[in-house]
């Protein structure tokens, strides 16, 4: 994946701006989220994503030249591919998960999908998953952070000066 150049992002320079320049908008998740649920043909995407073709198929691209998918063929006559996930795409799953918890608790009256967790020796259970800090092990909470701002000319209340 080619990083992106913080200077060419109007506003803050931010990790978060960056990777929604990405993966920010609507079809572009919901793709992604049908790879996660296994659906790697185009046709499936589409169905499942209701997305408009014309506007899936321009995604689909973006997520490829951005690193995050990658397209295989699996038919030469006539010539067809599937899409897949790379590192990168995968490392999106931490960002799925917490929208579909968001939305299972502040959207829905009900949750229409459930993740279980099926660890080795353990036993499948629902998945509920924790920010948890590698440092302490403690579970984090926005209250615990403190934000430090490494951008030259910035604070956290805005560009320096103005």
């Amino acid at each position: 994946m080619t990083p992106g150049t913080p200077s060419a992002l109007p506003g803050r320079p931010c990790s978060i701006a960056a990777a929604l320049q990405v993966v920010g908008e609507k079809w572009a998740l919901l793709a992604v989220r049908e790879l996660f649920y296994g659906n790697h043909r185009f046709d499936r995407i589409a169905r499942n994503t209701g997305a408009p073709r014309d506007r899936l198929t321009a995604r689909l691209r973006a997520l490829e030249e951005a690193g995050v998918v990658e397209r295989r063929a699996y038919s030469e006559r006539p010539p067809r591919y599937e899409y897949h996930l790379t590192e990168a795409g995968r490392d999106l799953a931490p960002l799925t998960q917490a929208l579909l918890s968001w939305g299972d608790r502040w959207v829905l009256p009900e949750p229409p999908v459930g993740l279980r967790h099926d660890p080795d020796g353990c036993e499948a259970h629902p998945y509920d998953p924790a920010w948890v800090c590698r440092g302490c092990g403690r579970e984090g909470h926005g209250a615990d952070l403190q934000i430090e701002i490494h951008s030259p000319g910035w604070t956290r209340e805005g560009p320096v000066g103005a």
